[in-house]
């Protein structure tokens, strides 16, 4: 299902839907949820509850979220941040780009093409995304950082979570926000493997640092099996590798630094253009985002009270568009959970 057709079947582009003007229906089956992960979709659920009046904890692994690359919101997603009250905040954190150009080993330009394919949407860095929404959650929400589940014992009347730090608790709701990696789908899923078909392509994201020289360009040199960008983001550039390789990476791999350093070079040591400057960057860089390309299908997407969205449910969506996906399933949920009165029901 697309992000319009989901927001059109449960309201969300609709003036007055309950779920993203707050006007949320009876509760008496759902007072208190934990969001597992602070990323686009945990945080807009996040935010979406809470001005529920649902009491909510999100549980976040990373201490600060790596930039990833600029994704897109538009649509349907666009209506949910606006009626959220983000939209301004949005624009602002937004980047000018409207064009990609193709180089040469030498720099020059052998070709563009342009990048806008929608008059309303907005391209953001992921991170401004999600630090805009987490933003957005007030203050009675309870984040707790560098913490997540171990352990999960659904009785049916609610969840007994057990953290890697912080002492168990109960909820009406547990939500795996967490990701493509996700340790809620793990835990009360199954493994990893069951659920994630890698697709033989890798992805590698980090800040340059440097001045962008052209804020409306992504500029990008490539081969068969390998690519290199460059994005001028809001003006400081981003390097962006994405290559082909058969070999997938397990579960944790995506931290080895040693094992994405030797991946990296191996794919792209004979490159032009800035690929070299590129690669000696992220080989000492902290900031990376580094993983293997992979389509997530789960056949479900609860179990009794554990549920799954944005990542962790579905994708893949490489170039921009799984951030709108995540911020309409976060509000589809949201709308389901919220306006009846039998969470089964509304999970099922």
């Amino acid at each position: 299902m697309s992000p319009s057709s989901a927001a059109d079947r449960f309201g969300f582009g609709r003036t007055g839907s309950p779920a993203t003007c707050g006007t949320i229906l009876s509760l008496m089956s759902l007072r208190s949820v934990l969001v597992v992960g602070a990323g686009i979709a945990g945080s807009t659920l996040a935010v979406l509850l809470a001005r529920g009046g649902v009491s909510i904890t999100v549980v976040e692994r990373a201490g600060q979220r790596s930039m990833g690359g600029p994704v897109d919101v538009r649509g349907a997603a666009l209506e949910v941040v606006a009626r959220l009250g983000l939209l301004d905040s949005l624009r602002a954190a937004a980047t000018e780009v409207t064009r990609l150009a193709a180089v040469d080993p030498a720099g020059r330009v052998i070709g563009w093409i342009p990048t806008q394919t929608s008059p309303d949407a907005i391209e953001v860095a992921r991170s401004d995304l999600a630090s805009i929404l987490i933003g957005a959650v007030g203050a009675g929400v309870e984040i707790l950082y560098g913490d997540t589940v171990v352990g999960l014992d659904d009785d049916g009347a609610g969840v007994e979570v057990r953290f890697e730090r912080a002492t168990p608790r109960r909820f009406d709701l547990v939500v795996g926000a967490d990701g493509l990696h996700s340790q809620v789908r793990r835990i009360a899923f199954g493994a990893e493997h069951r659920f994630t078909r890698p697709l033989g392509m890798y992805i590698a994201t980090t800040p340059l640092g440097t001045t962008a020289p052209d804020l409306h360009t992504v500029f990008l040199h490539g081969v068969p099996g390998r690519a290199a960008m460059i994005h001028p983001t809001t003006g400081r550039e981003g390097a962006a590798f994405i290559f082909r390789h058969r070999s997938p990476i397990q579960p944790g791999d995506a931290v080895d630094r040693h094992l994405r350093n030797r991946l990296l070079t191996g794919a792209y040591a004979r490159m032009g253009w800035r690929v070299p400057e590129m690669l000696d960057h992220i080989r000492g860089a902290e900031d990376v985002y580094f993983d293997s390309i992979n389509r997530v299908q789960v056949g479900r997407w609860s179990r009794n009270r554990v549920v799954l969205v944005g990542d962790a449910a579905g994708c893949v969506t490489v170039f921009g568009e799984g951030s709108s996906m995540a911020i309409v399933g976060a509000a589809t949920l949201a709308q389901a959970v919220t306006s009846s009165t039998d969470l089964a029901e509304a999970l099922g």
